[in-house]
């Protein structure tokens, strides 16, 4: 399996990379904030020669304008940069539906095709929220356990295992070059 992390303001923009083979960078949240680290972030990751991902904390309504706005502020390349919807409770105690989730995902797609969309969200939204199973392109779990084992019988691609002291996951591929070729999928 492979180590990466996620990474938003809350984390320097000189993380350690060593050993890593992908980085999650936060990018925007709702229709108005972008992590002010972003570029630096996301620098520190390609000279690392790390697999990038980019994602958004999803609130709900205004579900197309959040997309156009994630991909409007996180960084295009032709391939291999993954996107993902950080599916959770939100500062004021809600989240956005089963459909608003699903129709972020499509629209994402729509915008970018070809950039791998996944979702983001713990076990617990989805054993006990999620209503369709749809993770666009893969799913990345939450589960605070041995990392590789997250306690869902769902297909995962990436698992986040803890948040001490940093987000730290690992990805369902053999190898970065195997990671790099799902990510450039065109």
């Amino acid at each position: 399996m492979l180590r990466g992390i996620d990474v938003s303001a809350y984390q320097s923009d000189t993380y350690a990379t060593d050993g890593l083979s992908f980085v999650f960078v936060k990018a925007t949240e709702g229709r108005s904030y972008v992590n002010p680290k972003l570029t630096a972030q996301t620098a520190r990751a390609r000279e690392a020669g790390c697999v990038v991902g980019f994602y958004h904390f999803l609130w709900p309504g205004n579900l197309t304008a959040q997309a156009e706005y994630f991909v409007s502020k996180a960084p295009e390349r032709e391939n291999a940069d993954i996107l993902a919807v950080d599916w959770e409770t939100t500062g004021d105690g809600t989240h956005a539906t089963n459909a608003e989730k699903d129709t972020f995902i499509r629209k994402l797609k729509e915008l970018r095709p070809n950039n791998r969309v996944v979702l983001y969200c713990n076990r617990n939204y989805w054993l006990n929220v999620d209503s369709t199973s749809y993770a666009g392109d893969g799913l990345w779990i939450a589960d605070y356990v041995t990392a590789g084992e997250p306690r869902i019988e769902a297909k995962w691609l990436f698992h986040q295992y803890t948040d001490d002291p940093v987000d730290t996951n690992v990805a369902d591929f053999a190898t970065k070059k195997a990671l790099q070729e799902w990510a450039d999928f065109k």
